[in-house]
């Protein structure tokens, strides 16, 4: 469906048609004059015409936005199109000729909304764009740096008052063990005593039977000896009864603690006293160069803005030319590099870069496979993982290789450097883990993204990895049948799993337009997704003569380019017009 240009929404996806009377072509140039767009043969007949042959038409692109046309409230019947200068009110061209504005310079407003408005607005952009927005990005990061060390702070507090608990817990142990057996050994003392003294009385009980036994017999004695003996006093003496004495048990004092000794031995916990420091933020005067947009990146800009604009999805796919590369068998992964040339890798670790005309320019053996190993950096240069060796790689543009990030005990597995900060993105996996970290230009590691918000592993094997326009991170994981997708904080978006017949994720790219576009090896095919995850269709089957593809990238005129499984040829299409 076309639209007219006053029907666009700022975010569609669409194509201009011509603005003249009656055509309904493509538009493609802009008068700035009449403020139309045109078509190609529209615009070779306006300016063979006598009245418009001197209006400015440019290319679509490079217009000038028309302003509001609003009518002047002193003189109704004219529009408001000048700026006087001095006042810096904007008027219409009668108010020049009256007394509040005689001898005052003007400008068109047009002018004025081109030169200054609409370059001071691509400033304030570029500002926010390169400075605000990253600053306040990194002080994100330093943040959740500080809650994860403030976490692991506060655990170790912990963990120390909890030993500290237990220390003083083994000591009352201790003691308390000490004391009981002291008053075991005092019960035992007392007892035996008690035992002695039982025993005491009952051999006088026995001595008290025998007196009375003996006494009995002298009541009826048998022969006159027991009568004699009956007769002499000392035989009727009874023996006193034994002193005893009653035992003295030991008394317990309880000692003489509160909460608050028992609080010192378990130490105390203080918050220092001091000024918390303010985050070192980079001052925006060291950035100035940096904020300032030049012609040139103006201009990009508004021309990445109106391809957006302009750009839709194709009713058909067409292929636009192939590339032999010698040297390679199948192509696995490819990332495009500048004036004309490619890197190109295999299942079997070669590395290959070449020009167009398929001129082999430089050869390495590396130990990659079927990943995404290998990316152009922002200066041009070649990065690519050595999951051997657990290293990332450099080749400069004189192609001299250094060593340039060491991942520790995790293997390297696919790579891309972002076009929009130069971010280096890295998937990563050990035997038993698999991650993703972001590292910037340099190589410092700023990012780690493992789990989701839930706790949940997010990655098993991430053997191709990219980056939508909006800073979103896309992960093709084979060991998964998943595309996974988190934001540029590191929360998952949404994991993409194929349609119903299975899904074999492998190489993955996006556009402009922020579509995902991703090899699926169970299909043959690459699955088309918008930005969302949604499902747009299968861009490249059989009826392109695609066999098995497992590697696709955009360049940057928005052309598809396409590697697969056992052949040499990379082919390349158009999708979007």
């Amino acid at each position: 469906m076309a639209f007219s240009e006053s029907q666009i929404p700022p975010d569609a996806q669409h194509y201009l048609v011509c603005g003249i009377e009656d055509c309904e072509k493509n538009c493609q140039f802009y008068c700035n004059d009449c403020h139309h767009p045109m078509c190609e043969q529209c615009r070779d007949e306006h300016q063979k015409d006598k009245k418009t042959k001197n209006h400015e038409v440019v290319p679509y692109k490079q217009r000038k936005r028309p302003l509001p046309v609003e009518k002047c409230k002193i003189h109704p019947t004219r529009n408001i199109e000048l700026l006087c200068e001095e006042c810096q009110i904007p008027i219409c061209s009668k108010c020049t000729a009256t007394k509040e504005h005689r001898g005052h310079a003007f400008t068109d407003l047009e002018f004025v909304f081109d030169e200054k408005v609409s370059l001071k607005c691509h400033e304030e952009i570029a500002k926010i764009r390169n400075y605000f927005d990253p600053v306040s990005q990194d002080l994100k990061k330093e943040i959740a740096g500080d809650v994860t060390e403030i976490k692991k702070i506060m655990e170790d507090i912990r963990t120390s008052m909890k030993a500290e608990a237990k220390s003083v817990k083994q000591i009352v142990d201790i003691i308390t063990s000490e004391k009981i057996e002291q008053v075991n050994k005092i019960e035992q003392s007392l007892l035996q005593t008690l035992n002695n003294q039982n025993q005491q009385i009952d051999d006088y009980i026995n001595s008290l039977n025998d007196l009375i036994k003996r006494f009995y017999g002298y009541l009826s004695p048998s022969n006159i000896e027991q009568l004699t003996f009956a007769l002499k006093s000392e035989n009727f003496i009874i023996r006193p009864i034994p002193e005893t004495s009653k035992p003295v048990p030991p008394v317990f004092t309880a000692g003489q603690h509160s909460k608050e000794d028992v609080a010192k031995l378990l130490g105390r916990i203080t918050v220092p006293k001091a000024k918390p420091e303010n985050r070192k933020t980079k001052p925006m005067e060291t950035a100035s160069t940096q904020l300032k947009p030049t012609g040139k990146q103006r201009n990009q800009d508004r021309e990445k803005s109106d391809v957006k604009q302009t750009l839709s999805l194709s009713s058909s796919v067409t292929k636009v030319r192939e590339y032999k590369v010698p040297g390679v068998n199948g192509v696995f992964h490819i990332s495009l590099g500048k004036s004309g040339r490619l890197w190109v890798s295999d299942y079997y670790g070669n590395l290959l870069q070449t020009d167009l005309q398929g001129n082999q320019l430089q050869k390495i053996q590396t130990n990659g496979q079927d990943e995404g190993y290998h990316t152009v950096t922002q200066d041009g240069g070649l990065i690519y993982t050595d999951k051997e060796n657990k290293v990332i790689n450099r080749i400069t543009l004189d192609n001299t290789i250094t060593e340039f990030i060491k991942t520790g005990d995790w293997r390297p597995l696919s790579i891309h450097s972002s076009q929009i900060n130069g971010d280096i993105l890295l998937g990563m996996k050990t035997d038993e883990e698999a991650k993703v970290t972001r590292y910037n230009k340099t190589g410092t590691e700023i990012q780690n993204i493992e789990r989701d918000h839930k706790g949940q592993v997010l990655y098993s094997g991430p053997h191709y990895i990219t980056e939508n326009i909006n800073g979103d991170v896309c992960v093709s994981d084979y060991d998964y049948n998943a595309v996974v997708v988190v934001d540029k904080s590191g929360q998952h978006r949404f994991s993409y799993t194929g349609q119903e017949s299975g899904f074999g994720p492998y190489g993955i790219c996006t556009d402009v337009l922020g579509h995902i576009l991703v090899c699926d090896t169970y299909s043959y095919t690459v699955h088309l997704l918008d930005q969302d995850g949604q499902f747009l269709s299968l861009l490249l089957t059989s009826q392109q003569r695609v066999d098995d593809p497992r590697s696709v990238c955009v360049d940057d005129e928005n052309n598809l380019w396409v590697g697969q499984w056992g052949t040499n040829t990379v082919t390349v299409y158009k999708y979007l017009q």
